[in-house]
């Protein structure tokens, strides 16, 4: 008998009415709410400058929200601040297009970045920037790169690695952290076709296999469809569309799309 998940249902992140004003006036968000379970694979489709990359920053609070109402797992965190934002973003898995992995760092070095937060004493902290990082740490981010299937690497460099390479590094930097939900702001945009399939299958597993949600923004509505159990569609800082894959219609791809519609509807009839 199959058993049941009871938290499967659980509200992760839930963002209500958030407005996002930059000071040059430009609103990116426009009273978005939002509700991601804890079973979500969400995948965020529309046009750049749409607002996604501002709604996955202010979901994890690297930026904060003009208004609105934010919060984790039933915690507020709105506005929090100094060592409570630190753990709000501790807590959440963020996944950038750049990998913003430390070049001159080993993989395996830039894996136990990861693991900082565990190391809440000073004197571990100094060692940390060291690299004398303790044995079961160093297990643990091997751990992290099997996962990802680049534990061979692990003593490479990480400038001298591909595009690919690099995203499964810094996706293994955020598994050990052992996060609670998975943010990617398109992690996929720079990389090849195969590369591409790689990664978002990798991300595919994480959330099945440990449970944890996942929000991503992508371009390609082909990979939107075929990852996306979830997807919402962007324009103008609002959400205009929440459904699934089969719910993704010609007619709701020209409203996310507007006048650039014509090659969405291309990859759509693609896939």
């Amino acid at each position: 008998m199959k058993s049941i998940d009871l938290n499967a249902g659980k509200v992760a992140v839930r963002a209500r009415n958030l407005c996002k004003v930059y000071p040059n006036g430009t609103v990116a968000l426009n009273n978005v709410s939002l509700d991601v379970r804890q079973s979500d694979f969400v995948v965020v489709i529309g046009l750049s400058g749409a607002g996604k990359s501002t709604m996955l920053r202010c979901l994890n609070r690297l930026i904060r929200p003009t208004s609105g109402e934010l919060s984790l797992f039933g915690d507020d965190i709105t506005t929090v601040n100094g060592n409570k934002l630190k753990q709000v973003r501790r807590r959440v898995g963020m996944i950038f297009q750049q990998f913003n992995l430390i070049r001159r760092l080993s993989v395996l070095e830039n894996v136990l970045v990861g693991r900082l937060r565990f190391n809440a004493s000073l004197t571990k902290r100094c060692c940390s920037m060291f690299r004398h990082f303790s044995r079961q740490e160093r297990e643990f981010a091997f751990d992290c790169l099997k996962q990802v299937g680049i534990a061979d690497l692990a003593f490479r460099r990480a400038d001298a690695l591909s595009g690919g390479q690099q995203q499964r590094v810094a996706i293994a930097r955020s598994l050990a952290q052992e996060p609670e939900v998975f943010l990617a702001d398109e992690p996929i945009a720079s990389l090849d076709p195969r590369s591409s399939e790689t990664v978002m299958q990798i991300l595919t597993q994480i959330h099945e296999e440990r449970g944890i949600p996942v929000l991503v923004n992508l371009h390609h509505i082909d990979f939107a469809q075929r990852y996306g159990k979830r997807i919402l569609g962007m324009s103008k800082g609002e959400i205009i569309f929440d459904g699934t894959a089969r719910d993704l219609n010609c007619d709701n791809v020209s409203c996310i799309y507007g006048d650039k519609a014509e090659e969405a509807l291309e990859e759509l009839s693609a896939a």
